[in-house]
């Protein structure tokens, strides 16, 4: 191995990253390669006697080459080390920072203190804050005991917590306080991603808190134990972890961190959700039609494009070119393999001969809907925007024309979350489907516009095609979807946006053969409490089944339902 390149001035310090830099093998000559060694001058003694005097423990050997001697040339520290000392000089350094960013991590680590309320909302929340620790107070573990029974969606939270904490306390070999204050590693039970210890309060913290706290109360004693391990421990960071926003407010005026539980929010942000439509750049026929392949089959045309345009599509994906004084395109992205891509276009449902149960597509969104809504191969479909859209009237045109007319799917069920938007009426008399008919205003409303539309038939006709339209839908409530199988069913989810992703996940899953299930919500009308934009059930379904090759989404843009109702949207 050659040497390190020697200081280019005389007496300046030869720095440490030299002997760690790779040097490439010269391919000359050894002769060439290496120059003959100059006559070692009288002043090297003083260099080797500086380097082995005042040795220290732990001193590495690249010490010598920081040390400044004007007595030797600038080359002679070079001259007398020999080639065989080089890689012990890199490996030290090295093993060195390695050292060093290990102990910085583990300062890094911050202690999470976690309110009750956290692990009522998800009971996994203890093994997604990755390296970090956490701490749970006494009060917390009383709070938890209080909330587990019942057959609540939050007692059957407390319960799962109650199972894990339980399985992390087994893995001690003792249970003495002394292991028991190390902290439980929380990889114990299969969760490799945790990487942090779980600490449980061993012992009384008497920290007083501001006069005009009451000392009884849950919250005020979390946040005295927050104090006290902030006290105890002003090396590290501790942060109050709350799904209450008034115990944060408390904690930071008291000037202790709090912090939001985000783990459960799909996306931080609802502007960067999937709108499942995409807009063709304006030079798309320019940059692509010199290596694009087209076909006709069954009166589609499909397009074979490759390009930098493919990496930014995802399977199922509507795109749309509108350019003025040329016939547009609106496609679907059929399949993607490797660095090329298949677009298909759509059926113009904008036209009468091609209505779905009477009902045409008004704008682009619609049109893109319908598609959607009638291919027999897209199992999934979700539908969001504002009030006024169109996503109930087109869904259940759809549902009815395939039921029906094209006798695809046995029947049609609704179902939807019956969450109040002003104070509860109380106990609705009547059988599950009696019950359920208030909260599906909604629906009488659309079938009365579907039924009218139809004005050949009289007055009779039209009762019949109601009654004959009532016998194919079925209302069922969320509350008996457990352990149930929909097989040749066209499933309606209203108001999908007031679910939680654990139950929108008990219905996607009810789904057997040769069912299709379309999501419809508004994700600005959010009416569960504690559920936000970031944490609906329906981002998260429109998230994790976007780019599925048989599910859709389609996000309206444009009301038609009134100029009020449109005006009414913006301004309000």
């Amino acid at each position: 191995m050659p040497l390190p390149k020697p200081p280019t001035k005389r007496a300046s310090v030869l720095e440490s990253s030299a002997y760690a830099s790779n040097l490439a093998l010269s391919k000359k000559p050894a002769a060439e390669a290496r120059p003959a060694p100059a006559p070692v001058p009288a002043p090297v003694a003083p260099v080797l006697q500086l380097k082995a005097e005042k040795p220290r423990a732990g001193k590495t050997v690249a010490a010598p080459a920081v040390v400044e001697s004007k007595a030797a040339p600038a080359w002679s520290a070079t001259a007398v080390t020999p080639p065989a000392s080089a890689p012990v000089k890199a490996a030290r350094p090295a093993a060195r920072s390695k050292a060093a960013s290990k102990s910085k991590g583990s300062e890094a680590s911050k202690l999470f203190v976690l309110d009750t309320n956290v692990l009522m909302h998800d009971p996994m929340c203890l093994f997604r804050f990755e390296e970090h620790d956490i701490y749970l107070p006494m009060i917390t573990l009383e709070e938890l005991d209080g909330h587990k029974k019942g057959m609540t969606e939050v007692a059957r939270n407390v319960r799962q917590v109650s199972r894990d904490l339980d399985a992390l306390a087994a893995s001690l070999k003792t249970s003495s306080i002394e292991e028991m204050s190390k902290g439980l590693p929380l990889d114990q039970t299969g969760h490799r991603e945790a990487g942090g210890k779980l600490f449980f309060q061993t012992q009384l913290i008497d920290t007083p808190l501001p006069q005009g706290l009451p000392q009884g109360k849950a919250d005020n004693q979390i946040l005295g134990v927050v104090q006290a391990l902030k006290n105890q421990q002003p090396e590290r960071e501790v942060v109050l972890v709350s799904k209450d926003i008034n115990m944060r407010i408390k904690a930071r005026a008291l000037g202790l961190p709090a912090e939001d539980y985000r783990n459960d929010k799909t996306l931080e942000d609802s502007d960067l959700l999937y709108t499942g439509v995409q807009a063709l750049p304006a030079d798309f026929w320019e940059r692509h039609g010199k290596t694009m392949e087209s076909w006709q089959q069954g009166g589609i045309t499909f397009y074979r494009i490759s390009g930098p345009l493919v990496p930014s599509l995802l399977v199922n994906e509507l795109v749309y070119l509108e350019a003025p004084g040329a016939a547009p395109l609106y496609a679907k992205v059929l399949e993607i393999t490797g660095k090329t891509a298949v677009l298909r276009t759509l059926k113009d449902y904008g036209n009468q001969k091609h209505s779905v149960w009477g009902v045409t597509a008004r704008n682009r969104e619609q049109n893109f809907a319908l598609n959607l809504l009638m291919d027999p191969e897209c199992d999934f479909v979700t539908l969001t925007g504002t009030a006024g859209t169109g996503k109930t009237l087109m869904t259940l045109a759809a549902g009815l024309s395939q039921v029906l007319d094209e006798r695809r799917y046995s029947e049609i069920i609704v179902t939807r979350v019956t969450v109040p938007v002003g104070e509860d009426i109380g106990f609705l008399p009547g059988t599950e489907e009696e019950k359920m008919g208030p909260w599906m205003g909604a629906l009488d409303d659309n079938l009365e516009v579907l039924a009218r539309g139809d004005s050949t038939a009289g007055e009779w006709g039209r009762a019949a095609t109601n009654d004959l339209v009532r016998s194919k839908i079925k209302i069922k409530s969320l509350n008996f979807m457990r352990g149930r199988t929909f097989l040749n069913k066209y499933v309606i989810i209203d108001e999908a946006q007031n679910l939680t992703p654990k139950q929108m996940k008990t219905l996607i899953t009810r789904a057997g053969p040769g069912t299709k299930i379309v999501c419809l919500g508004n994700l600005a009308q959010i009416d569960t409490p504690y559920l936000t934009e970031g944490s609906s059930g329906l981002t998260y379904a429109v998230d994790r089944f976007k780019g599925w090759a048989h599910s859709g989404h389609v996000t309206l843009a444009r009301g038609e339902r009134s100029r009020l109702a449109d005006f009414a949207s913006e301004v309000l």
